[in-house]
């Protein structure tokens, strides 16, 4: 018996400019960087996590900084959009003014499943959506920054529904459901909506039907979508769920923060992440984000790392 998912824990894109991107999530968005850090896979270059205000598990957007890959295009077989939660429709509300103050493409409030949203894009075409908690039941939230430039009740303080768009329709949905026991809350015939965990805002999956143009990768794209577990125990229920039913992955990689298990379902990159250890580990709450940090095991080549990747200041204190 494997343990089920709590939810959604991050969702990671790529971007050409990790300083643009910055400015954004932070004086934009209103999220906190609550760690600084490279790739690890490619230690040359930065992997940047802007979260709720103490880097709470699903609420962390994070980036890839690509400089040198091409632009990404939109089409089928990707994660599409990225929703983030905002407390109530006047946050919407909000947040409209604050696009239109700022020049961010956005195409209004509008309506979906139920709920109101306000989908908006970042400047290199990246595609979100904010979604109203108001009445909103399930997984919990975050907490909003408490220094940012958005008031609290006014502010992002979460991931929401993460949207799939895919040809192979019948197929994804038919993995969603039976390998991680997501639950299908409304079908039909090109979109489906799943609850993950304890459901709501924070625990969803829209799944699209789209059978055209696959999408190309490059920044302004996601990169792969991730889900909460509790804790080593469980990811390791989910490495030999994997195992048992023949299904490739990677293995469990310890980030540090957290483990990590990833396989592909299609083109969809799907991670499985336990809950801690967090980002207060090495930081104080104080300056989280402020300084490179490193995880143990690349500390000893600090001085090499900082030589090969440019200076960004994320000073804030």
């Amino acid at each position: 018996m494997t343990d089920g998912l709590l939810g959604i824990h991050h969702v990671t894109a790529m971007t050409d400019n990790a300083e643009r991107n910055y400015q954004f999530f932070t004086e934009v968005l209103g999220m906190r960087l609550v760690k600084k850090t490279i790739n690890q896979d490619d230690i040359h270059t930065y992997h940047t996590f802007f979260a709720d205000d103490v880097g709470s598990p699903g609420t962390d957007m994070t980036f890839f900084d690509f400089p040198n890959v091409p632009k990404g295009t939109p089409g089928t077989n990707s994660i599409s959009r990225v929703g983030l939660r905002v407390p109530n429709d006047a946050a919407l509300d909000y947040y409209l003014e604050r696009f239109k103050e700022f020049g961010v493409k956005n195409e209004g409030i509008q309506e979906l499943f139920g709920k109101k949203v306000l989908p908006f894009e970042e400047s290199d075409g990246q595609r979100y959506q904010l979604f109203s908690d108001e009445n909103n039941e399930g997984v919990a939230p975050g907490t909003p920054w408490k220094n940012g430039p958005v008031p609290e009740e006014k502010a992002i303080y979460g991931l929401g529904p993460v949207e799939i768009t895919v040809s192979y329709f019948e197929d994804f949905k038919r993995v969603l459901a039976t390998v991680y026991g997501m639950k299908p809350i409304l079908e039909e015939a090109d979109v489906a909506l799943f609850d993950v965990g304890e459901g709501g805002n924070g625990g969803q999956v829209i799944v699209r039907h789209d059978d055209t143009t696959p999408h190309r990768p490059g920044y302004g794209q996601v990169h792969h979508v991730s889900f909460r577990v509790k804790d080593h125990e469980t990811i390791k229920q989910w490495e030999s769920k994997y195992d048992d039913i023949g299904m490739r992955h990677s293995g469990i990689v310890d980030r540090f923060y957290f483990e990590a298990l990833y396989t592909n379902v299609g083109d969809i990159l799907i991670e499985v992440s336990t809950d801690g250890p967090g980002f207060m580990d090495d930081e104080p709450y104080e300056t989280l984000g402020e300084s490179l940090a490193l995880p143990p095991f690349l500390e000893s080549q600090r001085a090499y790392i900082e030589a090969q990747i440019r200076p960004f200041d994320t000073k804030r204190s």
